[in-house]
């Protein structure tokens, strides 16, 4: 008896060893290193993601580093007058009229950009780039969903303790 109380404990503090999380760099920290990227080495990157997940030939990974390198040199120049704004204090919400105009550039952008790859890619890989296109977006909007109700969760949490 005493021996099987003993290999089991054995096999159970293996098992929360081998269990124990590896730690990983903070969302943040892998944010600040992305951003730190140039334009050309991001779209170089995200190129060969796409060159992974499409199988492109040599013209085609041409052509989409073309897309990806405009794509980045737009949103390092978002990003720097944002920074600017920030750091000037002139940061405010943006009015109706501006978030409307703002939200027709950006889809606007995305209908040109899907029209360029369906002329690039074939039908088996532009329905792989569409699918992956989803699974961002839905990420994205889960991700928001949880930080919200996160939050909210926080909220409550506070109002409990006082």
């Amino acid at each position: 008896m005493k021996k099987a109380l003993l290999i089991l404990i054995a096999l159970i503090s293996i098992e929360a060893i081998a269990q124990q999380r590896m730690e990983r760099p903070d969302r943040k920290e892998m944010a600040q290193n992305m951003s730190a990227l140039t334009p050309e080495e991001s779209a170089e990157l995200q190129t060969k993601r796409m060159t992974l997940r499409l199988d492109l030939n040599q013209s085609q990974q041409q052509e989409i580093y073309k897309i990806n390198l405009e794509n980045a040199n737009k949103r390092k120049d978002m990003m720097t007058a944002r920074k600017a704004k920030r750091a000037s204090g002139d940061m405010e919400r943006p009015s109706k009229e501006e978030l409307l105009k703002m939200t027709n550039e950006r889809l606007d952008h995305q209908i040109a950009t899907k029209a360029k790859m369906k002329l690039l890619l074939d039908a088996e890989q532009y329905t792989k780039w569409e699918k992956g296109q989803s699974e961002m977006t839905n990420g994205f909007k889960k991700g928001m969903k949880n930080k919200k109700r996160f939050s909210q969760d926080r909220t409550s949490l506070n109002k409990k303790r006082f």
